[in-house]
């Protein structure tokens, strides 16, 4: 096999250092020691640890919202029934598990990048993901909405905000669940398990009622 490139090398360990310890406690340092690079091999690369950070989100962002916009737009043309849901929730863990799934690493850290970017303030890797990957995520909340018309949207906000966050919590510490289960319940699980509990959660929790 041949050997990763530096720039690959570099990005592996900022994928798995940056999932690990959280964007502001890792260094350029201890990406370049991870990975076994200099920092001019980063700066040459990437310019700079906001580049390297949008890189590192444009490799593992794109397999998944490439999946994801092609399955909206499959649907949207074949003048289909809106999704419920049930549907929509699980369309997005199944392509996740499809790009993501054979190796559950890859998956955990997958998830722990996405509730990151959501919930530590980068302003410019927030910016960048809106330019890259808003309209994908535009489309897939209007068939929320659709899928959802009565709940009002100030309330949609927060009921999406409260299901992606069980989403991600769930699936980032997938390996710990399933430790967890294993250990106090002699229960033996795996992705699909979790998702028929998980999917159906999430869609009551936005769909439940609301408060007069």
């Amino acid at each position: 096999m041949p050997k990763s490139t530096t720039a690959e090398r570099i990005l592996d360990a900022a994928q798995i250092l940056f999932a690990t310890k959280g964007f502001a406690e890792t260094s350029l340092r201890h990406i370049t020691s991870k990975a076994g690079v200099n920092l001019a091999a980063v700066n040459y690369h990437f310019g700079s640890k906001e580049k390297l950070m949008q890189a590192v989100f444009e490799r593992t962002l794109t397999p998944f919202c490439d999946q994801l916009e092609k399955q909206l737009l499959t649907h949207a043309q074949s003048g289909g029934e809106s999704l419920t849901l049930e549907e929509l929730f699980g369309l997005m863990v199944s392509i996740a598990d499809k790009v993501y799934g054979d190796d559950s690493k890859e998956f955990s850290r997958f998830m722990r990048l996405m509730g990151l970017a959501y919930t530590q303030t980068q302003d410019e890797l927030r910016a960048f993901l809106g330019d890259r990957y808003g309209m994908v995520f535009k489309r897939f909340l209007v068939h929320i909405k659709l899928a959802a018309p009565e709940i009002p949207p100030k309330e949609l906000f927060w009921r999406i905000h409260f299901a992606l966050g069980s989403a991600v919590f769930t699936l980032a510490s997938f390996g710990g669940l399933q430790e967890l289960l294993r250990n106090d319940y002699k229960m033996e699980v795996g992705l699909p398990d979790v998702v028929k509990r998980l999917v159906p959660f999430m869609a009551a929790g936005i769909r439940g009622d609301v408060e007069k």
